[in-house]
């Protein structure tokens, strides 16, 4: 049995007015339905990379037959108390990360290190592989890759950076669809054809456009 098959995965996820920043190209309904596609590759993935993924969320919420989790309080809070009842390690999975791969996923459990990151853009944390989860702690918000380096040195624990452009890629920005148009192969790049919604070239960049009828 391999090293991914005993970690469990925990995906934050927001099922009620989902990323706002994608206002300007999607309505309420859309940018939902949206999120549950991304949802669903990401959940796809790690399945497929032999890890147990669990939905963390603030209202109860049902997705296929994976396993969720209610918990009203702050990310951090909800993710910390998550932490501090697991005996085994833990891998924390943003629920945007649509172009993730199995490959990826198991580059990350590979790693000999205490703490696994993933940074994302502008000091964001994309995801986190714990080995201990009761010996750690989370901080997310701001520049969180910074702070989770700086628990994890308070703590005495070795990290590693994992680079990886599919994991950094979270989608939050009218622009970051572009990137799941180019390399996604199911769910949240089918969702965007489906919605009128397809790559464009204007004075030699790529950019999103979408269908005057949608």
């Amino acid at each position: 049995m391999s090293e991914s098959q005993n970690v469990n995965a925990v995906i934050p996820f927001r099922p009620v007015n989902p990323k706002t920043r994608l206002s300007g190209v999607m309505n309420p309904e859309e940018r939902e339905a949206f999120a549950y596609a991304m949802l669903g590759d990401v959940v796809d993935m790690l399945l497929e990379a032999g890890c147990s993924p669990c939905i963390l969320c603030t209202v109860p919420f049902e997705y296929r037959d994976i396993p969720s989790h209610v918990d009203s309080r702050d990310l951090n809070e909800a993710l910390n108390a998550y932490l501090s009842h697991q005996d085994t390690p833990v891998l924390i999975f943003m629920s945007d990360l649509p172009l993730v791969t199995p490959d990826a996923v198991k580059r990350l459990l590979a790693v000999t290190a205490d703490i696994g990151i993933v940074p994302g853009r502008g000091g964001g944390t994309n995801v986190l592989f714990i080995r201990n989860p009761q010996g750690y702690h989370v901080d997310y918000y701001g520049a969180s890759f910074c702070d989770h380096v700086r628990i994890a040195e308070d703590a005495g624990l070795r990290y590693e950076v994992v680079d990886s452009f599919f994991m950094s890629t979270d989608i939050d920005e009218k622009e970051d669809l572009v990137e799941t148009l180019i390399h996604r192969r199911e769910g949240t790049r089918q969702f965007l054809k489906d919605n009128g919604i397809t790559l464009s070239l204007k004075q030699g960049r790529v950019g999103i456009q979408r269908s005057p009828h949608e």
